[in-house]
């Protein structure tokens, strides 16, 4: 019987042992999205998708009449690769748009913040941009998925690139 039972105790001890290495194992493994303070920062979440939604808003919206309103945006929340691209657009716009007198106008429909660690972020962002010429009698609307990075610079987020998906 005391044999038994010490057999028994080994084997309770060897699962134990082996539960403890398997969780010591997993948690090792989980520890990425441990870190991903989108799991867990619901403020920081808010307000990192709150400040891109406008800066987008702002970013790809157009006026032929005052182009200046979405540059001075751009100066303020683009940096990086994203402010390249952006500037290549602007560039683009201000040759055609005052002929065709184009307004576009941007909406974001959703986002989500995928990543969150420290002061950077990536999101998934869903954009409407509502484009009328003059010679046109109906708007058209064109829908983009952009994936994005941002950085808390000086308590501000920027957006360091945007990729369109």
């Amino acid at each position: 019987m005391t044999k038994l039972r010490d057999n028994l105790l080994l084997v309770i001890a060897g699962v134990f042992l082996i539960v403890g290495v398997f969780g010591w194992v997993m948690s090792r493994d989980a520890s990425p999205a441990v870190e991903n303070e989108a799991l867990s920062d619901k403020a920081t979440t808010s307000e990192v998708s709150t400040a891109v939604a406008k800066a987008l808003t702002g970013v790809l919206s157009y006026d032929y009449a005052d182009p200046s309103v979405s540059e001075k945006i751009a100066d303020n929340v683009l940096t990086g690769d994203a402010r390249e691209e952006y500037d290549r657009l602007f560039e683009a716009m201000s040759e055609k748009a005052p002929g065709q007198k184009l307004v576009l106008t941007a909406q974001v429909q959703a986002s989500a913040v995928k990543e969150l660690k420290d002061d950077d972020a990536k999101l998934l962002v869903f954009v409407d941009q509502v484009s009328q010429r003059a010679q046109d009698k109906e708007a058209s609307l064109s829908a983009a998925q952009l994936q994005i990075t941002a950085k808390m610079v000086d308590g501000a987020w920027t957006i360091t690139e945007l990729q369109p998906l």
